[in-house]
């Protein structure tokens, strides 16, 4: 999402599409959202798993059927190719409205549940997307106990040819939240959701329970 002054908010990874033809996505290919959010090399990765929620809002370029849905991910400590099969069991992706901001009073977050979905293993391809020397967040520690330079590998998770999929209108402002569950297994492994430098409108956020709080940079606090 766009910086601000004193901190540098944490932007997750997020292209939905309807227009692509590939269970992969790159740069070049279509989408239907202000601008593909790519990951950054050298950013963070902010732990999401079946419980802890992170959401993300885009405009929409081109009224349509939300078809595909592409995002980044990375593993605490580089982990998850110690994982077999592949990580993601289950991913729930829902999409809200938008409730915008008031300055100085509250930021924009997400709104009304409008579509949600579950995407099992075999819905979800996922490939080795780049490296880059990132770090590792949980928003529900203090910023604190932020990890830099905790793993190397980015990965890319795919879903594509959606049935029933979401509607979205030229114009309008969504949300798109994840969730994801892994194997269990000798090794605990946890994930987390990329940031990105290409940021647009306001931040990402995170739901505590009860609340949809503002992601910041926990190093630029």
């Amino acid at each position: 999402m766009k910086p601000v002054t004193t901190v540098l908010t944490a932007a997750l990874c997020a292209v939905l599409l309807s227009s692509a033809a590939l269970a992969d996505w790159d740069p070049g290919d279509g989408h239907k959202m202000h601008w593909p959010q790519l990951p950054d090399p050298d950013g963070w990765d902010v732990k999401f798993d079946d419980q802890l929620i992170l959401a993300d809002d885009w405009e929409c370029s081109e009224t349509g059927t939300v078809e595909d849905i592409h995002f980044w991910f990375s593993s605490h400590d580089d982990l998850l190719n110690q994982v077999q099969p592949p990580p993601l069991l289950n991913v729930h992706a829902s999409i809200h409205s938008d409730i915008k901001a008031v300055p100085g009073v509250s930021h924009s977050m997400p709104g009304t549940l409008l579509w949600e979905r579950d995407f099992t293993l075999t819905d979800t391809q996922v490939r080795l997307w780049g490296t880059g020397d990132q770090g590792w967040y949980d928003p529900t520690q203090p910023p604190s106990a932020a990890i830099p330079n905790d793993h190397f590998e980015i990965w890319q998770a795919n879903i594509t040819g959606i049935t029933d999929p979401f509607i979205q209108q030229e114009g309008t402002i969504y949300w798109l939240d994840l969730t994801v569950s892994i194997p269990t297994g000798p090794v605990p492994v946890e994930l987390g959701w990329k940031t990105t430098r290409d940021h647009w409108n306001d931040d990402a956020v995170w739901w505590d329970g009860a609340n949809w709080l503002e992601l910041f940079d926990p190093i630029v606090q």
